[in-house]
């Protein structure tokens, strides 16, 4: 009988290809951030984390007062909620999540409490959360779990993982872990994708139920509005004043308002954007 060692080693090596990678355990102790990638089931330290500070963000106050206040709960070991952020475009929904990370950590150090992590999720990756959950099960630090933009679109079942595990899952969310998210959507389905269950569903309300159900997984909702001129000048005032751009107020509001008519809107992120190209004609940093 020719010798069958070869072929069971080829077959042994296909198999291990097709099996899902092992979360690989990774030190917290290297960065404060890491980003999660599914393929090779890896932490990424994140050596400098693109934030601002939390003084900052400027008409936004309830929603930050209510977001770091459970944050706070979760780093010292209480039950807190996970959070959903949804609504207007660049009203800094992802900005604060990082900035009350940075604000939370920096108590936590100073009440000497376990460092508070952040972990970012990919939206196109949610598929694979059950793996990094049990990879950060493992761990003795409190992590804030973050997905920027999370939505679904036709035919994308995989809200369904995320549903179980968020909370109806047998194990759970892992106690040392809390899952923030942002979205556009309140509901995080698009809405001709939950019209669509209704009409062809036996029962309708049952459906719908089903795609909605999933923003319930979430204990805070925390909603962000397109905001007034007043509150786009106080951002840009307060920028202003953080990084030390002396422009006549009277100019740096004509400049301001025109920026906003030629750009259709008014946020935070247009304010920030205003800001960028003033410091550039100024030629100061934002550092």
């Amino acid at each position: 009988m020719a010798d069958e060692s070869p072929l069971l080693q080829r077959i042994a090596e296909a198999l291990e290809r097709l099996a899902p990678a092992v979360p690989k355990a990774t030190d917290l102790a290297a960065a404060e951030a890491f980003v999660w990638h599914a393929e090779g089931g890896r932490l990424e330290p994140v050596p400098r984390i693109n934030r601002i500070d939390l003084v900052l963000l400027k008409g936004v106050e309830r929603q930050a007062a209510t977001l770091l206040e459970n944050t706070r709960r979760f780093a010292r070991g209480l039950p807190a909620n996970n959070a959903l952020l949804w609504g207007a475009r660049g009203m800094g929904k992802s900005s604060l999540v990082k900035a009350v990370h940075a604000a939370a950590a920096v108590e936590s150090r100073a009440a000497g409490l376990p460092d508070l992590k952040l972990v970012e999720l990919h939206r196109e990756e949610i598929v694979s959360l059950p793996e990094l959950l049990a990879l950060l099960r493992t761990q003795r630090l409190p992590i804030i779990l973050f997905c920027d933009d999370l939505s679904f679109e036709s035919a994308d079942a995989s809200y369904k993982s995320l549903k179980a595990v968020l909370e109806g899952g047998i194990e759970g969310r892992p106690a040392n872990v809390v899952f923030y998210a942002t979205s556009n959507r309140r509901h995080l389905m698009a809405r001709d994708m939950i019209e669509n269950e209704r009409s062809t569903a036996i029962h309708a309300s049952e459906a719908v139920e089903e795609k909605v159900s999933l923003s319930d997984r979430f204990g805070l909702w925390l909603g962000f509005h397109n905001c007034d001129q007043d509150t786009f000048f106080a951002m840009i005032d307060g920028y202003c004043r953080h990084y030390g751009l002396a422009v006549p107020a009277d100019e740096l509001r004509a400049a301001a308002r025109e920026w906003s008519v030629t750009r259709g809107s008014r946020s935070g992120r247009v304010a920030w954007q205003f800001v960028q190209d003033l410091a550039g004609r100024l030629g100061k940093r934002l550092d």
